[in-house]
């Protein structure tokens, strides 16, 4: 009933940003900012290479659909990242501080 959501934002500006609307929706108990990732991809048909921020949400499975609507309206990029892996496992007072913290 857990996930962890992946989100790329251009910089840390715009990755705060993305963390606080979801923390006060209340639909993540937990973002995590990694910052200075090193991204390679296609985009257009060219190979890129950006400086990146990894955000990394820490939810419950009900709120997946609110959170990508938001990360949609909110992101900067035409295609933002948005990748949702289950947790398969965890310890039970983590999960459910997870589920106490979100709404």
């Amino acid at each position: 009933p857990f996930r962890i959501i992946l989100v790329t934002a251009p910089d840390l500006k715009c990755a705060r940003k993305l963390a606080k609307a979801a923390l006060r929706a209340r639909l993540v108990a937990c973002a995590s900012l990694v910052p200075k990732l090193e991204s390679h991809y296609w985009w257009q048909d060219k190979l890129e290479r950006a400086t990146e921020v990894l955000l990394l949400f820490k939810t419950a499975r009900r709120h997946q659909g609110a959170l990508e609507q938001l990360i949609l309206e909110h992101h900067p990029y035409d295609t933002p990242e948005f990748i949702a892996l289950s947790i398969a496992d965890g310890t039970e007072k983590y999960l459910s501080w997870i589920t106490a913290s979100v709404r």
